[in-house]
């Protein structure tokens, strides 16, 4: 299978993409022009390759698998035949007795049973290691979520070809190799002198001959010397080797004859690959090539879209099935759907239909599994199928999709109920866990409490708060979210009434909808009047800028607009729906409040003069649109409309059709509100009267 390595190098985060032919090439699309080792050529994008990794790494946030360092034991579990040693970071580091290795003392591993090797008894941890002892230890899993790093005694020092083991003996051969390529790998590898320790020879080695490994295990021996002499001179806990960052890292452990080429956009970053490779296989340097394409690197490739989708829960299938990946602490749960897939042909049968969904699911579940770098216990739940062959073809294509995954894995049977569980190796955080973090509101769990659940929990304080109430207090004032204020103010206020009524107590609200949804702290207390006069948010003849949510739920000529739970009546606001308009507050409350339209642009706008005919389309002209400005009983209220009389005041011209055939007076006539005169008109009186 062919391959290629995508490298991109911004200020944050460092990404790599490994991406695998899909065996059906596409067309040749643009060619930029790229450089390897200082020579320009041709590169031909096809859309014959998919994403099947991809690693992130931040800058303040690097990965620490590989680091060695020299840490010291802070304390020794007996109960969990473990220590946790200080090595510098926030939490101590955990060191299980398999992973303890001490010159000149034989350890022998402990199975399940607690023995050792031919069921001897296994030496105790406190026999090995005693508070406040200095050992190098290697980082072999990252801090993750509420766990810290887990390390081992037993270090590796990583190479192009081979790894080599200061503390171990012998040459094996990685068994991820057939077994034709391991039998040659063994005879290039017999004649290397070992001066000290031992060696595996990795995957990457495929098509490696005896020199390349000569030279590598010269330049892994060095490491290993400077690697001793930083350990003499680091006080503990302190670090001592660092693992190259994740572009080398990747490249080194991965690319090889099989990829076709690795592609960087960074060309300090091209540099580095390029020297790397020089010193470790030459034949690869012409593979490493530059972009240098206007378009960025990873939405030529596509690969932009793919993280981006790596945040759905739900993953299509081609044939119309789906799957919905779960995630939890304990587990991911992976289920399939077949969603609109119901068979192919007349004579389709259901178990047909439902092994096909499991056959391409199977495929995709590996995909995800190492696209998301999902670790851990997965347990997937394939549609149920009856018989025994069709399970079995199942688990053979999910087995045969996991043997591109790097990843150590272990596969359970197929059970009757259609689940199948696994194991995979979490050694780093997935590419989700680097780019997003808990939900603040839910903190990851997904739901939260609603707005009926909050009030019912807040009316218990409300009338815990009543009921512990200095002498003198009538009155409280209380910031609450919005939506949880408005189920005691909505429907009349009916809640609040009641609650009021057996309390004895005023209670007021105020607050945004940037509170928290169960935010509750009373602001002030106090008498009635006091309360009441800070808690109104407007005051009567205030203009204010408000958008129309909804239509009145009892007069369709209305409206109502929101701010943050204030409710606001808009008077002939019905058309506005949807709309941000300027409205003057006529009457304030406590909870709501009725306004008018303010005159604005449409407002301003001259209406066309009705044309003398039978059926005059002035007649059929449109209501008022809104009050221009504020009306005082004592003026007139536009001194362009004629003398009426006080009964129809503001009423127009034809409105009732009584005069519609009348010669139309052709000066421009400003509309007042009916309603807003009689109110104005009402307030007067009452004022005269007093």
């Amino acid at each position: 299978m062919k391959k290629q390595v995508l490298v991109s190098v911004d200020r944050g985060e460092t990404r790599v993409a490994l991406m695998e032919a899909t065996g059906t090439p596409g067309a040749a699309a643009d060619k930029p022009t790229t450089r390897g080792r200082g020579r320009t050529k041709k590169v031909e994008l096809t859309d014959g390759f998919r994403v099947a990794e991809l690693y992130f790494e931040r800058r303040g946030n690097r990965s620490i698998v590989g680091n060695i360092y020299k840490g010291k034991v802070d304390n020794v579990l007996p109960g969990l035949e473990a220590a946790f040693v200080d090595i510098g970071l926030d939490k101590n580091a955990f060191l299980h007795v398999d992973e303890i290795v001490l010159p000149g003392v034989e350890i022998p591993r402990r199975g399940r049973g607690g023995g050792g090797r031919d069921g001897e008894p296994g030496k105790k941890i406190t026999d090995l290691l005693k508070p406040g002892q200095e050992i190098v230890v290697q980082v072999v899993k990252d801090p993750l979520k509420t766990k810290g790093a887990r390390i081992s005694m037993e270090l590796t020092i990583a190479g192009r070809y081979m790894v080599y083991t200061p503390t171990g003996e012998g040459i094996g051969v990685s068994k991820r190799l057939d077994d034709k390529e391991r039998e040659r790998l063994r005879k290039e590898v017999k004649s290397l002198t070992m001066p000290s320790g031992g060696a595996i020879v990795r995957t990457a080695a495929h098509g490696a001959v005896a020199k390349d490994f000569e030279r590598e295990m010269q330049y892994l021996h060095k490491l290993h010397e400077v690697l001793l002499s930083r350990v003499d001179t680091t006080p503990a806990p302190g670090l001592v080797f660092q693992e190259a960052d994740l572009s080398v890292r990747v490249v080194r452990d991965i690319f090889s004859a099989h990829f076709e080429r690795a592609i960087v956009d960074d060309e300090k970053q091209h540099q580095r690959l390029v020297s790397f490779f020089t010193r470790t296989a030459p034949e690869l340097v012409d593979r490493v090539e530059l972009w240098q394409d206007s378009t960025p690197l990873l939405e030529a490739y596509g690969v932009e879209k793919t993280i981006d989708g790596l945040f759905s829960k739900r993953v299509d299938l081609p044939s119309g099935g789906y799957l919905i990946i779960e995630y939890t602490e304990a587990l991911t749960v992976i289920d399939v759907n077949s969603g609109s897939f119901i068979g192919r042909g007349k004579q389709a049968r259901l178990e047909d239909t439902i092994t096909k969904t499991n056959l391409e699911a199977a495929e995709e579940v590996v995909n995800q599994l190492r696209l998301r770098d999902i670790g851990g216990i997965i347990v997937i739940d394939f549609i149920d199928m009856a018989r025994a062959r069709n399970r079995d073809a199942v688990l053979k294509t999910l087995r045969k999709s996991l043997d591109d995954d790097r990843t150590k894995t272990f596969t359970a049977e197929i059970s009757k109920l259609g689940l199948v569980e696994m194991t995979r190796q979490n050694v780093t955080e997935g590419v989700r866990e680097v780019m997003s973090r808990p939900c603040p509101t839910c903190q990851g769990e997904g739901v939260i409490r609603s707005e009926a659940t909050i009030a019912i929990e807040t009316e218990r304080k409300l009338r815990d708060l009543a009921a512990r109430a200095p002498r003198g207090v009538e009155a409280f004032l209380v910031r609450l979210h919005p939506g949880v204020s408005s189920e005691f103010t909505g429907q009349g206020a009916r809640v609040l009434h009641q609650l009021e009524a057996e309390t004895g107590m005023f209670f007021h609200f105020t607050g945004t909808e940037g509170l928290p949804l169960d935010h509750f702290d009373v602001v002030k207390e106090g008498a009635n009047d006091d309360i009441l006069e800070e808690a109104v948010p407007f005051r009567e003849g205030d203009e204010v800028l408000v958008q129309i949510v909804e239509p009145h739920m009892y007069n369709v000529d209305d409206a109502v607009a929101k701010i943050d739970g204030y409710i606001i009546s808009v008077e002939e606001g019905g058309r506005f729906v949807g709309t941000k308009r300027l409205v003057r507050i006529e009457e304030a409350g406590r909870t709501s409040a009725v306004a008018v339209l303010v005159g604005g642009p449409e407002e301003d706008e001259e209406p066309e003069p009705a044309k003398p005919a039978p059926k005059p389309r002035r007649s059929r002209a449109k209501k008022p649109v809104a009050v221009v400005a504020a009306v005082d009983a004592e003026e007139p209220v536009d001194e362009e409309l004629p003398d009426e009389d006080p009964g129809d005041e503001g009423e127009p011209v034809g409105a009732d059709g009584s005069e519609e055939d009348d010669a139309v007076d052709s000066k421009p006539r400003r509309r007042g509100r009916r309603g807003g005169r009689r109110r104005s008109a009402a307030k007067a009186e009452a004022s005269s009267s007093e």
